[in-house]
């Protein structure tokens, strides 16, 4: 399918790869009355429509308002991999917050894409499920630091990684950058556009009601809240705002303490299969270690679809493949002259913390956001958790809730430039190779 097309097929979502080979593209009804539910729901990514499925499987009544599409943002744009954790390290994690919060989160490391999983299976859901993951080192140091996150792991019973040897590397991705790495066999890698139009057909068809095209412009959060949109309204006695690097300026209280981050992908075209076999045998994603990381993998249809770059503060560059299409050949030289059939941005919501912002703005009103590049896995956990917390059972959202939430240096006027000169910083070390 073209670009031109994906906008007539599917009109709404980014022009990508991932909105043209999407199962289900029916475009859902605007909310054009005033309703009342047990449970409403603002954003429909990973996290909000991971917490309508959650409750809607328990028997509550729950509206979901999107202001654009079901996975218009971060959950229908990124790269599709199932990396486990978050995106601070369980050590780090135990420095900050002290060992038995870190205990805790260790326990929840891996239900995310458990839950993923479990959710394919139990609906069905074609979302083009692989397994694995291959984090790739270009240097002896990236590589002691793989080797010092697999002892954290393991110290909180975590298995399943093993750091890979240099004549090992072929069996995962053949390219001459890397000089070792870490593989973790319960990482993996989907179709992430279908996974949350999967997830959403399974809560309508046990109940759940989502509106698109239906922003909320207006919140009331006293006594039963109340969301509004420019057509209509939601009474409900639960509200999750769950709107992460797209929620505006709904909640300033939650957004002030965020920073939307674009990352940019594309698709080649179809490759030789047995071009795209040899250059990636295993079928694994891949990620590098570097601090501005590149991350690809294969797709159904023989593509190689390979992400980087960063724009601090949700910013595009004007040309996307200008910037990518440079590390993969450096990564591939054998892809130099392949054409991109697509090339498309996304923003995620970076905390300064890196760790995700959870909590709630009255006893009745829940919010998550700011998984910070890791966002596949935990978003699915913690909209689980969320449901939990509506179903009174509270105990893990309140470990997250207890995890301090900081302002950015210098606000929103400063945000921006003082995150990209540390990330500078970071980077020129990277590239030093210190």
């Amino acid at each position: 399918m073209t670009v031109s097309a994906v906008a007539q097929q599917n009109p709404g979502h980014a022009l990508s790869w991932y909105a043209a080979t999407a199962n289900d593209k029916q475009v859902r009804p605007s909310l054009q009355e005033s309703l009342s539910a047990d449970v409403c729901i603002v954003g429909a990514g990973f996290t909000g429509i991971s917490a309508a499925l959650q409750l809607s499987e328990k028997g509550y009544k729950v509206v979901v308002l999107e202001a654009q599409r079901i996975g218009f943002g971060a959950s229908g744009r990124n790269g599709g991999q199932i990396v486990n954790g978050y995106s601070r390290d369980l050590e780090t994690i135990e420095n900050r917050y002290g060992p038995e919060k870190a205990r805790r989160l260790a326990l929840m490391s891996r239900e995310g894409g458990n839950l993923i999983r479990q959710r394919v299976l139990t609906y069905g859901i074609d979302c083009d499920l692989r397994h694995g993951v291959f984090f790739a080192a270009f240097t002896a140091k990236q590589v002691r630091e793989f080797e010092r996150i697999k002892a954290g792991c393991e110290s909180y019973g975590l298995n399943g990684m093993e750091i890979v040897a240099p004549q090992e590397i072929g069996h995962y991705v053949k390219s001459k950058r890397y000089v070792g790495g870490m593989i973790d066999r319960l990482g993996g890698h989907i179709h992430p556009l279908n996974l949350v139009l999967g997830e959403a057909a399974a809560a309508e068809q046990l109940g759940a009601r989502v509106f698109e095209h239906s922003r909320a412009i207006r919140l009331s959060l006293k006594g039963k809240p109340v969301a509004v949109t420019e057509s209509g309204q939601v009474e409900a006695q639960y509200l999750l705002i769950c709107g992460n690097g797209y929620l505006g300026d709904l909640v300033p209280s939650i957004t002030e303490r965020m920073m939307p981050v674009s990352s940019q992908i594309m698709a080649t075209e179809p490759l030789d299969p047995a071009l795209i076999k040899r250059l990636l045998p295993s079928d694994y994603c891949v990620e590098d270690a570097n601090f501005v990381l590149d991350y690809y993998r294969r797709t159904s249809d023989s593509r190689l679809l390979y992400g980087g770059g960063i724009g601090y503060g949700g910013q595009d560059p004007l040309n996307l493949t200008a910037i990518i299409r440079p590390n993969m050949v450096r990564t591939f030289p054998e892809l130099a002259n392949v054409r991109i059939d697509y090339a498309w941005s996304g923003n995620f919501a970076l905390t300064v913390t890196r760790m995700p912002q959870v909590g709630h703005l009255a006893d009745n009103v829940y919010f998550s956001h700011g998984d910070s590049g890791h966002g596949v896995t935990t978003t699915h956990l913690l909209g689980k958790i969320l449901g939990e917390a509506v179903a009174g059972h509270a105990e893990r959202f309140d470990v997250w809730a207890s995890l301090p939430s900081l302002p950015f240096p210098g606000g929103r006027a400063l945000r921006v430039p003082l995150t990209a000169l540390g990330a500078w910083w970071y980077g020129l070390r990277d590239r030093l190779g210190i």
